[in-house]
């Protein structure tokens, strides 16, 4: 049995989220997390909500309520939303959580002992009309380095260059959109990130299996202009974990917060606190302490690319820098932007499908499906709405849901409501088991390799097999001849729904249910001996007939959500 700590990068508190904020990190994670729980093996799913900075203030003062309290219901928001989709977190935490304050400021104290912070009298814009220093990404303007308009002060989400407020052509406020800036003298904590450099380098260097998106993000970020730069770690806010230099206070930064990006990430390691302190779980350590249990865990995360430089070089040079024995990721899977409808998925705009609509449009399974079989692994992809409705008739009413009705119906009418005896399997059943079991080895080998369309791909052509069996063995016609033979090959085919529903568990785990129920089926053992799995419901043992496991979407369905959806979310 194998050890499998799998994070999904932390969605910010400011709002419900869009399908293309799940598919980019959340979704994928539950997918790797319930495949490897399937097989046995022993998972750590973490997950919560990014709760500092200014977005959250402002969020909170648009919502008129104090930022605590809008954070805390938001939490609650998401993670309702979170189990909505089936997302299977071990735990979903806070980032403001009492765990993450302390952890934080002990590894500013460890990097502080180590020479790796050192205080910066910079200058930094303050907006006279919004009464504050702006922090980075609130300051919008032109990209110096590829021209785009839109670019934050902290990082072009066109190019993805880093950059300082100051690079920025034409610079305004992202709170007011006011010109009225002026630049300001205040002292803040940098992360010598450039000391790490080399280390950091070489580290990444060892990573030969990563995806190129991964690795090329970082190595840009290493090697671009004069390499990799010292980070400011500190924000003059009100709302965020108080600076300190572990358990003492630190002269100077009164009043000030550490920046969400430093404290954010290291809430991975904290979630696994509160986990324990929740009464969940017993010994955090042992999955992210090499000294205590960690050497043989796996660490996995999936991000969105915009978030790839500081998952693949901050949060390693803080632990690293540390000179701690924690645990860093073995693999980063990110991914590529889904778009939506021929431009982009917009939450100021409420352009898109968020994620509590898709919910009252339609079961999670839906988006579950088409999302992670049209994953923006190599590209980005892109939601349409014709795509969408096709998915969903195409693979999951007519393939899977068609075989479940047409074998639980036929069964009933003919044999009635329990897996019929009689007949042996010949010559076409070997063969369909032979053709699962290579089909389901690939299968297997692409979710292992965290190949996911891939893997839906390969999951499709497995239900495939199903139909294309149930057409050539017809039994309804081989009933009329031979009815102990057409007991054979029903009996089989809904020993292939149970298959159908150990398989299918990690993309659609909803109809995996009602598929375990109406077989009154315990055994969803994973398939390593594919003829046996087939053998599982023996005659006699009862079943009932699910209603319809997948309406199709009809063509006025379409029309009416994608006028819905072009633009003013409400």
């Amino acid at each position: 049995m194998a050890r499998h700590l799998i994070t999904s990068a932390i969605p910010y508190i400011n709002g419900i989220k869009h399908l293309g904020n799940l598919v980019g990190s959340q979704l994928p994670a539950d997918l790797f997390a319930r495949y490897q729980r399937a097989r046995g093996h022993e998972v750590l799913f973490l997950c919560a909500t990014d709760e500092h900075g200014t977005p959250a203030e402002i969020a909170a003062q648009k919502a008129g309520k104090p930022v605590a309290e809008y954070c805390a219901e938001m939490h609650e928001v998401q993670a309702g939303i979170a189990r909505g989709f089936g997302l299977s977190f071990d735990h979903f935490g806070r980032s403001s959580s009492p765990q993450n304050e302390k952890l934080t400021q002990h590894f500013a104290g460890r990097l502080y002992e180590a020479g790796l912070i050192e205080e910066v009298t910079e200058k930094q814009v303050y907006s006279r009309a919004d009464k504050r220093f702006l922090p980075d990404r609130y300051i919008e303007g032109t990209c110096p380095n590829c021209g785009y308009e839109k670019a934050r002060g902290d990082q072009c989400e066109n190019c993805t260059k880093q950059l300082d407020p100051t690079d920025l052509i034409n610079p305004r406020s992202a709170i007011s959109g006011s010109t009225d800036l002026e630049v300001r003298e205040t002292t803040h904590l940098f992360l010598k990130q450039s000391k790490m450099r080399d280390r950091l380098r070489a580290w990444i260097d060892t990573k030969t299996d990563w995806p190129v998106l991964t690795t090329s993000i970082a190595r840009k970020w290493l090697d671009d202009g004069d390499g990799l730069q010292d980070r400011g770690i500190t924000r003059d806010l009100d709302w965020g974990i108080p600076v300190k230099r572990g358990d003492e206070d630190w002269p100077g930064m009164e009043g000030k917060v550490f920046y969400v990006w430093f404290d954010a990430p290291i809430e991975y390691i904290a979630c696994a606190m509160e986990w324990v302190d929740a009464g969940k779980g017993e010994n955090w350590e042992r999955w992210w302490r090499t000294d205590k249990g960690a050497d043989d865990v796996t660490y996995t995360q999936f991000m969105g690319k915009d978030n790839v430089p500081f998952h693949t070089l901050s949060f390693p040079a803080t632990i690293l820098g540390s000179g701690e024995p924690w645990k860093l990721v073995d693999y980063i899977k990110s991914f590529n932007y889904l778009n939506y409808d021929g431009g982009q998925f917009s939450t100021s705009q409420g352009r898109g499908v968020f994620m509590d609509q898709a919910l009252d449009l339609l079961p999670a399974d839906y988006w579950r499906w088409w999302l992670l079989s049209h994953v923006p692994e190599t590209s980005d992809s892109e939601f349409t709405w014709e795509s969408f409705q096709s998915g969903v008739n195409k693979d999951l009413a007519d393939v899977l849901g068609n075989f479940v009705s047409r074998v639980t119906k036929f069964c009933r009418s003919k044999f009635g409501e329990e897996v019929p005896a009689g007949g042996m399997p010949g010559a076409r059943e070997a063969a369909l088991i032979e053709d699962l079991t290579a089909r389901i080895r690939a299968y297997e080998a692409h979710m292992e390799g965290m190949e996911i369309r891939r893997a839906a791909a390969a999951l499709r052509a497995i239900w495939v097999l199903g139909n294309e069996y149930l057409q050539e063995a017809a039994p309804w016609a081989t009933f009329k001849e031979d009815e102990a033979q057409a007991a054979m090959q029903i009996r089989l085919a809904l020993n292939l729904i149970r298959l159908y529903g150990v398989l299918s568990q990690p993309f659609v785990p909803d109809t995996t249910e009602t598929i375990r129920e109406a077989l009154r089926c315990e055994d969803m053992h994973w398939p390593d001996d594919v003829a046996a799995s087939l053998e599982v419901l023996g005659p006699g043992h009862g079943f009932s007939v699910p209603e319809n496991l997948f309406s199709k979407i009809t063509d006025e369905q379409r029309e009416d959500w994608q006028a819905r959806f072009s633009g003013t979310r409400g």
